[in-house]
């Protein structure tokens, strides 16, 4: 109640002077989260196949597939003619090989049931205060859309976690051909939206694909703060593009714009 009355305050003042038409956000740790971590998932799958790994030395392998998947596959693979389903599938089974699971059939099993169980909501929460902050982004007046590093999965995420509806549209570096931090997606999204970028802001939990690629496209943009972030990003980002809560957003907001 105490983050909806802070709103409900600031909104009068806010509507008179925002110039700001299209708010734009991540979804990974800035709207959802995952309820446990990668390790714990993938522990909890094997063991239906009857494998016993420790979740640690899971998270630690899966890390390292990543990696390496994603540095030579970047975007999922669709230059190269993959789906996301088929790299993460690569991600999965590179992650399993290096804990000594090599079966191909158990391989694949497993890597088809979590790209299955990642869409659905049992897997993801939605943070605190996403609910009320959208709603009244959009009681101002605010276009919202989505600007995500996710694969074709994330509509299905979103509509599962009750969010899908506050959005104009979904893009995913999947459906644009590119990822953040390219301009180009947030040139899509600006395009689809019929937007131009000083109407417009982002607001995202990475410094580099969010604050700062979003600003390159001649956005404003915003950084979600979460514990852990390093003293030099900290240096890099303006104490007024920074939100420690999504109950700060709209105050934010109306002071970049006052």
């Amino acid at each position: 109640m105490g983050c909806l009355l802070q709103m409900s305050q600031e909104n009068t003042l806010l509507t008179t002077r925002m110039k700001l038409r299209l708010l734009t956000w991540d979804v990974k740790d800035t709207l959802v989260r995952l309820q446990c971590s990668v390790g714990e998932q993938y522990s909890s799958v094997a063991k239906s196949f009857g494998i016993q790994l420790e979740p640690k030395a899971l998270e630690n392998s899966f890390h390292k597939a990543y990696r390496a998947q994603s540095k030579q596959f970047p975007n999922y693979g669709l230059h190269r003619g993959f789906s996301s389903q088929q790299w993460w599938a690569e991600v999965v089974k590179q992650t399993f090989r290096h804990c000594g699971i090599k079966e191909d059939w158990t391989l694949n099993s497993i890597a088809e049931n979590l790209y299955r169980d990642y869409s659905m909501v049992k897997n993801w929460e939605v943070l605190p205060g996403v609910h009320e902050t959208l709603y009244q982004c959009r009681k101002l007046g605010l276009r919202l859309a989505v600007i995500s590093n996710f694969d074709q999965r994330l509509d299905q995420v979103l509509d599962h976690c009750k969010l899908a509806h506050h959005f104009e549209f979904i893009l995913t570096s999947e459906m644009a051909g590119v990822a953040k931090p390219d301009i180009r997606i947030f040139q899509k999204a600006l395009c689809m939206a019929k937007v131009m970028p000083q109407h417009s802001a982002h607001i995202g939990d990475n410094y580099i694909n969010d604050y700062l690629g979003a600003r390159n496209a001649g956005m404003y943009s915003y950084l979600i703060w979460h514990k852990g972030y390093s003293d030099s990003c900290e240096r890099h980002v303006p104490k007024e593009h920074i939100l420690e809560s999504l109950c700060h957003v709209l105050t934010i907001l109306e002071r970049a714009e006052s």
